[in-house]
């Protein structure tokens, strides 16, 4: 008798070990690490990994992990409608001649947006020039979606508030875990298909 592995086809993406430490067992999981361009390439190696059968094949993504608030109103948990890359002057970049998609809008969110960059954001200044454009900011979420559109696979943003992206959020890393758990909760709440 043969023994048959069952690999989920939804794979939930994270950035940190810490902020996907209580994922139910047995979820299919990525750790990219920090930043846009981590993310993208440990996805993107995946993701064609599946077009080629080497790895099972990827119906879903779901980008997991914590967020900083820009506005005070905000806390817990979001599953984010757009996503947008604070970091890239796409206007410019179309005005010299170069379209460059620079925001994703993502079916089934809640409403708020997700401004995603490089930059770990800890100063009140830069916390208030986001909060014209988005009402969270992370350091992966656009990058994960630039991907996923790329390669035509549905995505969700869930993201639980971790700081207020200003001075204080250098204490994060103690932060993580209570995120973690909500995050954890959330999946074991979710019907991923």
């Amino acid at each position: 008798m043969t023994k048959t592995t069952v690999y989920s086809r939804v794979l939930v993406v994270s950035a940190t070990r810490a902020e996907a430490a209580h994922v139910p067992t047995g979820t299919r999981l990525l750790g990219t690490g920090l930043g846009k361009v981590t993310a993208a390439m440990s996805l993107a190696r995946v993701l064609t990994q599946a077009q080629h059968g080497v790895v099972a094949p990827v119906s879903a993504i779901v980008n997991i992990g914590t967020a900083g608030a820009l506005h005070d109103r905000h806390a817990g948990l979001f599953v984010p409608s757009r996503v947008t890359e604070h970091d890239l002057d796409a206007d410019v970049l179309r005005d010299l001649g170069y379209p460059t998609a620079s925001s994703w809008e993502i079916p089934d969110g809640d409403g708020t947006v997700l401004a995603t960059g490089d930059s770990f954001i800890s100063d009140s200044s830069r916390r208030a020039q986001l909060a014209r454009i988005a009402d969270l900011v992370d350091m992966e979420g656009a990058a994960v979606a630039r991907v996923a559109a790329e390669f035509g696979v549905p995505l969700r943003l869930v993201k639980v508030v971790s700081d207020t992206a200003d001075e204080t959020a250098v204490d994060w890393p103690e932060r993580v875990d209570a995120a973690a758990r909500r995050l954890g909760e959330w999946l074991r709440e979710t019907d991923l298909g």
